[in-house]
């Protein structure tokens, strides 16, 4: 059963610092914080980087997913991966990017055959792994759908006490708009809902939706998408039982007392959901991918090349992470 398998752990950009996040998780196991996991990563690689930062990480490689949990409590398990030539820190090699494809391909694989509960992802670059393998898709979250044979996808922000969704994305604010419409918001939240009930264990979630305008529109005068778009949207979603208020003014949505009443917020764009996670509990944010077949987190941030090779990583949100991918698919087994 997935709940009882190990957590899958991609290997990411192995000029960024996913390599020493990995290290720097597995030797915090004893803290009771970290849920066994087994990487595919180049073993060679791994060692390196915990001489590197200065950290007894032995490595072990391992040949299937079953025998992670009887190592990880005396060596890292590491499902081998070499890559195809020397990799610096902080320099992407165009070589090398195939390989970081193949490892999520291969999470993705165990995850769908049940040998691993989850997917976690380390960060990636997406501009290095299009010109070194010609990757085709815009990011992890467009490839991991595709992998799990589902036409679309939702971003889910998550970090103790806050989770949040932007309905657009990775969008510039000029051409948000032409994602807002009451369709998408409501294509959306039932995914959200959903991913609520079975990843997170709440039988009646209780989602809100944000405005776009100042104000909500202040009743059109700052506006009329409210009106015309998001308010209908939840009218209809409200019919079919599901638990939608809105649309709340972007402003005073997060405080306290606000997030008490909601389990989740459905934003119109991105820094209108991250800004506020973002400054409640920064270290902590993990990515969520969801309406996936399988569960998939994912630290909430970029490579840090700046960084890479210094044993300067924080590894908090990479933990959390961990932490978050373990329980969704316990949740998701009990569901």
């Amino acid at each position: 059963m997935p709940g009882d398998a190990p957590l899958a752990v991609t290997m990411g950009d192995p000029a960024g610092i996913g390599g020493e996040l990995t290290v720097m998780a597995w030797a915090r196991r004893g803290e009771g914080a970290v849920p066994p996991f087994y990487t595919l990563d180049d073993p060679a690689r791994l060692t390196a980087i915990s001489r590197m930062i200065g950290m007894d990480c032995p490595v072990v490689e391992i040949a299937d997913p079953a025998e992670a949990p009887a190592i990880f409590a005396t060596a890292l398990p590491v499902l081998p991966l070499p890559l195809p030539a020397p990799q610096p820190p902080g320099q992407p090699v165009p070589a090398n990017a195939a390989t970081v494809i193949t490892a999520i391909e291969r999470g993705v694989a165990d995850a769908m055959a049940e040998r691993a509960a989850a997917v976690v992802t380390n960060p990636i670059n997406k501009r290095a792994l299009h010109e070194g393998a010609g990757f085709a898709y815009p990011g992890h979250t467009e490839f991991l759908a595709a992998l799990g044979g589902v036409p679309t996808s939702v971003m889910m922000l998550a970090a103790p006490g806050l989770r949040v969704v932007p309905l657009t994305v990775h969008s510039a604010l000029r051409d948000i708009f032409d994602g807002i419409t009451r369709e998408s918001i409501i294509a959306t939240a039932r995914v959200l809902h959903e991913a609520l009930r079975r990843d997170f264990a709440l039988p009646a979630p209780r989602i809100a939706v944000s405005g776009l305008n100042p104000h909500a529109g202040e009743g059109g005068s700052m506006g009329h998408e409210e009106i015309g778009i998001i308010a209908p949207a939840i009218a209809s979603l409200r019919a079919e039982g599901i638990e939608v208020t809105g649309p709340w003014p972007g402003d005073t949505m997060f405080h306290e007392e606000a997030r008490a009443g909601y389990d989740a917020a459905l934003c119109m764009y991105h820094d209108q959901a991250l800004i506020p996670l973002k400054t409640l509990d920064f270290h902590r944010g993990v990515n969520i991918t969801l309406g996936l077949p399988f569960v998939r987190t994912s630290p909430d941030h970029g490579t840090a090349y700046d960084r890479a090779g210094q044993g300067t990583a924080d590894p908090r949100s990479f933990i959390e992470a961990l932490r978050t991918a373990r329980a969704m698919a316990d949740a998701r087994a009990m569901a």
